[in-house]
């Protein structure tokens, strides 16, 4: 088509007048690749500025015209220097009225928008074509003309020639009609091979041989052409499918553009034909195929799917097909389907056995590849067949094997013909297709035959299994009653023990008060005792006189049995005190945010003296930014528990250490840990896992009660919602180390 319109137009010029570039955006692509040089405005002033510089055809946008069409139409065309420049007039919003002024502008055409691009751009050839016709037809007559002779009108084969032309390029077969008599004027040579005539038989015939009398919908043809012919002549690209007739009688079915050509005093209508034929086989293709396929997901029946595979009959005038099975043995084939065959012929298959004589399906199994007998009477591999096919009229026969996915031989699709020939690439293709879909189906029908042999199979386990179960099941029953009685005797062992070890543990905490109260209570009550004796004997002496001696070794007597006294109720008073620890409800105690690094350093500031007095140091490694809302005060208490824990049991027998406070916080500062390590003799493995047991101390009878860190553990775990860990070694190397986890942000207490 490139070729054709270099050689009409030269590279002809088309100008498009229009404020809407996209919708002309697909239409100048289309004459981009028909090798039409373009201009686009986007208004009639700068169409006008382009027309000036040469143009061959105008497509003018009826919006940008307003309502003074002829005069819009006039100044573009005076631009180009000829007011015979075609000029289409094209328009969103079409009406009657419109078309009217268009045609009295002179247009050539009324462009309906939105438009198919490629329609229009065979319109702007068909005008460019007839355009030039009439250019040349004028100069041969100013050429030719004399003064006393008058113009000669241009004879009609002018056009002729000059479109046949036009059509001998065109990829479709192409007509030009005379509607006023009724005449077809040319056509191309694609229309010969379509409807299998020559161009003089086309030309004498007219239009009416090349249709069926009546359509499939049962209208009659003529009826149908006057009709959209009729529309064609009032401006319409008319588009529609029919039946056409082919020399030999066989229908066409076609898809016909008819569009009327602007050709002053006659009536030509330009018609391209488009054969549907292998359109349709390949839409019936895919359709049958998507059936097909359906029915495999379905799990159909074999027969019913395959006969759905026999669409390919319909691909092919004059085929029969025919599917045969091998069986599970790999030798003998059966017919699986083959309704267009005689059911002689295919009972008379029934049961043989393939192998490398066998015909084309026997043959094509027994050798896994494709078989193609174009003359069965001539056909060696037909040679023990021939008086069995001959009867029924079958010439041709052309077999492929089908094959499973493991690559085994299922069966074998063929295609008869009542007469000798050779397969086409069409026809290759179609069995090449039918072939594939056949081993879908056969395969899925094998998987499935499999499928229901290990269901059976299955079954018969299961039935075992269930009796086996069944048993299992009345043992396992006797087995979990007898669990039962025995978990019910452990649980009431369970509640045993933990009443026992609730009552061992409250003799223990009872034993441990009372062991530690028994020493400063006993100590007073003998000074009391004493005392006592005492005071009598100062009666007794009081009344035959006393002395002054006896009088003061009294008084000092009772001034030591005051402090003895002071100091063991004091002692006493403390314990009580340490006690009530254990009990206290911390969580009351006062919440609130508080710099972690400013909290330790004022809580060790009173520690110092006993510190130096000790000879330790204390190192603080704590950050600036480490910031806790928590309870300050019992985390203060666990800190000073810890430290005195530290200076009473840490460094005894040693002159000097070191005792180190370090916090950090993790990396996403929901946690601090805060460690505090001492270089001291370090605590014994066997003493580590009970320190925070209530009472438990290696200092009985020094002062200590053995509750600092079960108070500490308690608080720690307790109100501050952390947990605390203990290392420890001896030896060289010996020392202890305390690790609180603490949250940043303490839990709510359950009063909050």
């Amino acid at each position: 088509m490139t070729q054709l319109i270099s050689s009409i137009a030269d590279r002809a010029k088309v100008l498009l007048v229009s404020n809407s570039p996209d919708d002309v955006r697909e239409l100048l692509y289309v004459l981009d690749r028909h090798n039409l040089g373009t201009g686009l405005a986007g208004d009639v002033d700068e169409g006008v500025q382009l027309a000036a510089g040469g143009t061959d055809l105008i497509l003018l946008d009826a919006a940008l015209a307003g309502t003074n069409i002829g005069a819009t139409c006039l100044r573009l065309r005076n631009a180009g220097g000829s007011h015979g420049v075609p000029l289409l007039l094209m328009s969103a919003t079409p009406s009657a009225e419109e078309q009217g002024r268009s045609v009295g502008a002179g247009a050539s055409d009324y462009i309906k928008m939105p438009f198919n691009a490629r329609d229009v751009a065979e319109k702007i050839l068909m005008e460019l074509a007839l355009h030039k016709a009439e250019v040349q037809a004028a100069r041969l007559s100013v050429t030719t003309a004399t003064a006393a002779t008058p113009a000669r009108p241009r004879h009609p084969q002018t056009l002729e020639v000059n479109y046949h032309a036009i059509l001998a390029g065109s990829p479709d077969a192409v007509l030009l009609f005379d509607i006023d008599n009724r005449l077809l004027i040319d056509a191309n040579h694609l229309t010969e091979e379509l409807f299998g005539m020559p161009l003089a038989e086309l030309l004498q015939g007219g239009i009416e041989p090349l249709f069926p009398r009546h359509q499939d919908d049962g209208r009659a043809s003529p009826q149908l052409l006057e009709e959209k012919i009729g529309d064609t002549l009032r401006g319409k690209i008319v588009v529609f499918r029919a039946i056409c007739c082919h020399r030999d009688s066989h229908l066409i079915a076609c898809e016909i553009r008819l569009m009327r050509l602007s050709v002053p005093g006659r009536q030509l209508v330009h018609a391209r034909v488009i054969d549907l034929t292998e359109r349709n086989f390949a839409e019936a293709m895919r359709a049958g195929q998507s059936a097909l396929l359906e029915m495999v997901a379905k799990g159909a029946p074999l027969n019913p799917t395959l006969n759905q595979l026999l669409l390919i009959e319909s691909q092919s005038r004059g085929v029969l097909c025919s599917i045969m099975l091998l069986d599970d043995d790999g030798i003998h084939m059966h017919s699986a389907t083959g309704p267009s065959l005689p059911p002689e012929y295919l009972a008379q298959l029934e049961g043989v056995a393939i192998g490398p004589g066998v015909g084309s399906c026997g043959t094509a199994m027994f050798r896994h590849e494709p078989v193609v007998v174009s003359d069965i009477m001539h056909d060696p591999l037909w040679a023990p067949y021939r008086d069995l096919a001959a009867p029924f009229g079958l010439r041709a026969c052309w077999s492929r094997p089908i094959f499973g996915q493991d690559g085994a031989v299922l069966g074998s699709f063929a295609m008869y013909y009542r007469e000798v020939r050779k397969p086409d690439a069409h026809e290759l293709q179609l069995i090449d297709t039918a072939t594939d879909l056949a081993g879908i189906a056969i395969g899925r029908m094998r998987h499935e035959r499999e499928l229901q042999r290990h269901r059976a199979h299955l079954e018969e386990l299961v039935d075992e299994r269930t009796a086996a179960l069944t048993q299992a099941k009345e043992h396992s029953e006797q087995t979990n009653r007898e669990l039962a009685a025995a978990l019910e005797n452990l649980s009431i062992t369970q509640e045993e023990l933990v009443r026992r070890d609730k009552l061992a543990a409250l003799g223990a905490l009872v034993a441990g008060i009372a062991h530690e109260l028994n020493t400063p209570i006993g100590n007073g009550l003998v000074v009391a005792t004493t005392m006592a004796e005492r005071t009598r004997d100062i009666q007794a002496s009081f009344q035959d006189g006393l002395r002054r001696s006896e009088l003061g070794a009294y008084l000092s007597q009772a001034s030591e049995a005051d402090a003895i006294m002071l100091r063991n109720l004091q002692r006493a008073a403390d314990l009580v005190s340490s006690f009530k620890l254990i009990a206290v409800d911390h969580a009351s105690s006062p919440r609130r945010r508080f710099p972690l690094r400013q909290f330790i350093a004022e809580l060790m500031l009173p520690m110092s003296t006993l510190l130096k007095a000790a000879g330790l140091s204390l190192t603080q490694n704590v950050p600036d930014g480490l910031v806790m809302d928590s309870y300050p005060d019992p985390l203060g208490q666990v800190l000073s528990n810890l430290l005195e824990n530290c200076l009473r049991h840490g460094f005894e027998g040693r002159s000097g250490g070191n005792i180190s406070i370090t916090a950090c916080a993790s990396d996403d500062g929901q946690m601090i840990t805060v460690s505090i390590a001492d270089t001291g003799v370090g605590i014994a493995a066997d003493d580590l896992a009970r320190i925070y047991d209530p009472f438990f101390t290696t200092k009985l009878g020094s002062g200590g009660s053995g509750l600092g860190l079960h108070v500490a553990h308690n608080i720690v775990t307790g109100v501050l919602g952390g947990n605390i860990g203990a290392s420890s070694s001896t030896g060289a190397d010996s020392g202890t180390t305390f690790t609180l986890q603490l949250p940043a942000a303490a839990p709510q207490s359950p009063a909050a």
